[in-house]
């Protein structure tokens, strides 16, 4: 099975050009827009996600399979309203997944490859982690729900899909109905803030009212400073995709205990111990 996001990549690349070219001929001094190299690194990440994705998508989709087949229910694609419960359940486990890997510095070292870029545009969207293991918990439900393996894998799709249009600045807040129920450009730029006031804000995939019910919802107010708190200064994707994982090792090598070592692996991001 291809995944369904392949089909989409064309217009992926097209519409990075287009903003590419806006900023060109309608430039926006309180925007970043593009760098050659910044994009090049993030095009590259996103073709080695791929890559490294796809035999890792098919053990997926028979784990997924053999937890379906054991469920006590195994719910009909023809009834609308197990496309309804696909979809909250979906963005709820994407919540989740997204949360966690902010929140443990072992799964942040896979997630901090989309948070590297100083710049934010649609070619962000694509720079995309080269260890997409650490996702597989986080859905398992969905298929122990009764859910079929492909109807969960279209539904991931249809919600990166989505994300994708999510990473730009050349649109602001939109009518306020849409801001408080749906994930917007708004929302999204504070999540990739390194501003103090916006760090491990705004999970949400598709919905954004999931960080107001679980209180990690942050509206967007003063001017976005993207990247990361100590940026890598790297447009080396092979570094981008190992670093944070380099430096936990280091980190674990020199811990004097095994309290010390599981604290830098499961603690926060920049987790010390207490002097």
């Amino acid at each position: 099975m291809i995944p369904a996001v392949l089909y989409a990549v064309p217009a992926f690349l097209l519409l990075v050009v287009v903003e590419a070219l806006s900023y060109r001929f309608a430039p926006d001094d309180d925007e970043r827009g593009y760098e050659l190299r910044d994009t090049a690194t993030s095009l590259t990440m996103g073709a080695g996600s791929q890559v490294i994705g796809f035999p890792w998508k098919l053990l997926t989709i028979g784990l997924y399979a053999a937890l379906w087949s054991i469920a006590p229910v195994q719910l009909s694609p023809t009834s609308v309203w197990t496309w309804v419960l696909l979809f909250f359940a979906d963005d709820l486990a994407y919540y989740w997944f997204h949360r966690v890997h902010h929140e443990v510095r072992f799964f942040w070292a896979s997630h901090v490859v989309h948070h590297s870029s100083t710049f934010y545009n649609f070619s962000t969207a694509l720079r995309q982690s080269w260890t997409p293991m650490t996702s597989l918990p986080f859905w398992l439900g969905l298929a122990l729900l009764g859910i079929p393996p492909w109807m969960i894998l279209l539904q991931q799709s249809i919600s990166l899909l989505y994300q994708f249009f999510l990473h730009t600045e050349r649109v602001g807040r939109l009518p306020r109905p849409i801001e408080w129920v749906f994930n917007t450009p708004s929302h999204h730029r504070v999540h990739h803030g390194a501003n103090r006031e916006y760090l491990d804000r705004n999970y949400g995939g598709i919905l954004i009212v999931w960080d107001r019910l679980f209180g990690t919802f942050e509206p967007e107010g003063t001017t976005v400073r993207y990247g990361l708190t100590k940026n890598i200064g790297t447009y080396n994707p092979l570094r981008v995709a190992t670093h944070e994982y380099a430096a936990i090792w280091a980190d674990v090598r020199r811990a004097p205990s095994w309290r010390h070592r599981l604290g830098y692996l499961f603690g926060r991001p920049g987790w010390q111990p207490v002097r």
